[in-house]
């Protein structure tokens, strides 16, 4: 039986990589304090994107996790948890 509905298979979205102005654009900070952040163990550090190469960058999945973690520490009272507190 036809039913004039053509079957659409969903993917899951493919991971997409931020390089360095892409995460200091989504977070709205500096690059000294984006290295900063990298270089205290406060925001995750990037991987080669190239085995051998020079170029690295963040999985937007794992920045946006990292915004939601601040959002979940600072709604618990947890500023200083928070690496974007002064």
């Amino acid at each position: 039986m036809d039913t004039g509905f053509t079957t659409v298979k969903q993917f899951p979205p493919s991971p997409r990589v931020l390089r360095h102005k892409g995460v200091k654009e989504k977070l709205g900070l500096s690059s000294a304090k984006l290295f900063d952040m990298v270089a205290k163990d406060l925001f995750p550090r990037p991987f080669p994107i190239v085995p051998g190469g020079r170029a690295v960058g963040w999985l937007e999945s794992d920045v946006d996790a990292w915004i939601l973690e601040q959002q979940r520490q600072h709604k618990l009272g947890n500023p200083t948890k928070s690496a974007l507190a002064p």
